[in-house]
């Protein structure tokens, strides 16, 4: 008696496979399977409208467009660099030069990828063969001028139209169309007042007869005002002002007096550290070490070892977003050594990323809340009166960082319980609050709580977009990946949807 043959079926499409068929897939899934691996999926238009895409193709450079294109939520997942690579005729490791390098310049190249991923012509910042780019309206409005006369010559001072509006000054200004504005970001100095402008193009003019204390001060009040309007913001909006002020001191640094050069490198080195920040934000990890290593270049110079200290812990958060697990102890041990006697709320920050990379490399969970309990008792000492660094840690972002280590020690519902609370409280920037929120959404999902995980990443979804938050939208990334097993629910389904809107 013969045994009738066991039915076998398609894994993709579930049509019944031909006996001869040996394989898991008829032969159109397998055909269709060989086309997604030898040429990019065709996209909606509204692919190209996400933020973090337009932020990429803004920035005229077609790596972190490539990286961009990779982990768009389109996808479901993150592309693969090798799978990337392999449409754009390169290997892995030429693809990761290209995404972490300098800008790509050969036209040729560009033109290849582009065509390749099927960027739209209008986006691009080149022309294609026989597609013109449709000229957009800018979307900025241009720097106006500000003419003051310093020593019997008008010196031209650049100045951020809004600002110009709002400090009085329309009458004073000149025209705008100057060649320092092509291709470039003109320098933004908004400062309060007319003699105060006077006095920073006297400075700029003559670094070493007036660029003085109160010019230092002058510098260090504006990057205190850039710090608050990122929170509320967003980066994209301070970044031109802060390289403005860091291109001055970079100028000038070598013409100052030395009594002067001390404490103008100190706040370079305070402002350049933010510019690191604000470029981890916009996932820009290359012009972001760029940034952090000039601001421990111009804290050495300034003798000034707590902020060498904190520069190494921002290293070592930067290790961490990349998943360099060695490198993130390694930096956050050697922050310690740099500094053993650093103010309290340096010390405080210090201990809990000794902590996250204790929990990174597997370390008992005792030993990790050893270090949080030392950052508490640390930052329970701080005065401000006695911190001369500045660098405060808020209690909530204490707690919401800690909250961070339990994740990474695998305690997401323990991490999702102070998130929940904090964030509670209102006490963040609306840039953090959104920033937060993906953690936390991070750790509902982590912890089996689809739902709820759904419901915060949408609220912080909507702040990343406000912000501009790139890191922030590669966090709920993240959280849409992990909420894959239960794509079929209404929450996860909307967030879902939303992060493709």
């Amino acid at each position: 008696m013969t045994t009738a043959p066991r039915l076998r079926h398609c894994s993709r499409c579930g049509h019944r496979l031909a006996a001869d068929n040996a394989g898991a897939m008829c032969s159109p899934c397998q055909s269709a399977a060989l086309d997604a691996q030898a040429r990019p999926p065709a996209v909606p238009p509204e692919f190209w409208t996400l933020d973090q895409m337009r932020d990429a193709l803004a920035t005229w450079h077609m790596g972190r467009v490539i990286y961009a294109y990779r982990h768009h939520p389109h996808h479901g997942y993150t592309l693969p660099q090798e799978l990337v690579g392999t449409w754009l005729g390169l290997t892995q490791a030429q693809l990761s030069r290209i995404e972490n390098g300098r800008a790509p310049e050969e036209l040729s190249k560009l033109i290849r990828y582009s065509q390749i991923l099927g960027i739209p012509a209008e986006l691009l910042w080149f022309d294609l063969p026989g597609e013109p780019r449709a000229r957009q309206p800018a979307q900025a409005r241009p720097p106006i001028f500000l003419p003051v006369v310093v020593g019997g010559r008008e010196i031209t001072l650049p100045i951020d139209a809004e600002v110009a509006e709002t400090a009085g000054l329309n009458r004073l200004i000149t025209s705008a169309g100057r060649a320092s504005l092509e291709r470039r970001a003109a320098r933004i100095l908004p400062f309060a007042g007319v003699d105060e402008l006077r006095h920073m193009a006297a400075a700029l003019e003559d670094a070493r007869r007036y660029l003085d204390g109160s010019v230092v001060g002058s510098f260090a009040q504006q990057l205190e005002r850039c710090k608050g309007d990122d929170g509320r913001l967003g980066p994209l909006r301070v970044l031109p002002m802060v390289l403005g002020i860091l291109g001055a001191i970079q100028q000038h640094a070598r013409d100052v007096r030395p009594a002067a050069r001390r404490g103008l490198l100190a706040v370079g080195a305070d402002g350049a550290e933010f510019a690191g920040w604000l470029y981890r934000d916009l996932h820009d990890p290359l012009s972001a070490a760029y940034w952090y290593d000039r601001a421990m270049e111009w804290a050495q110079e300034a003798q000034d070892a707590p902020m060498q200290a904190y520069v190494l812990v921002k290293k070592s958060q930067m290790a961490y977003d990349g998943r360099d697990l060695a490198r993130t102890l390694a930096l956050a041990e050697a922050a310690s050594r740099v500094c053993p006697a650093a103010p309290p709320s340096v010390q405080a920050e210090l201990l809990q990323q000794e902590a996250l990379a204790l929990a990174t490399h597997g370390e008992p969970l005792p030993v990790i809340e050893r270090k949080l309990d030392a950052a508490r008792m640390a930052f329970g000492e701080t005065a401000p009166d006695d911190d001369a660094t500045g660098l405060h840690v808020a209690t909530a972002t204490l707690q919401l960082r800690a909250a961070a280590v339990y994740t990474e020690a695998g305690m997401p519902n323990r991490a999702a319980g102070i998130f929940a609370d904090i964030l509670a409280g209102n006490s963040l920037s609306r840039r953090d609050t959104g920033l937060f929120g993906a953690g936390q959404a991070a750790a509902l999902a982590l912890s089996g709580h689809p739902d709820d995980a759904a419901a915060v990443g949408l609220d912080a979804l909507q702040i990343a977009r406000a912000t501009r938050s790139e890191r922030t939208t590669g966090i709920l990334s993240d959280v849409a990946r992990t909420l894959m097993p239960w794509r079929s629910r209404p929450g996860p389904r909307e967030f879902r949807e939303a992060m493709l809107a």
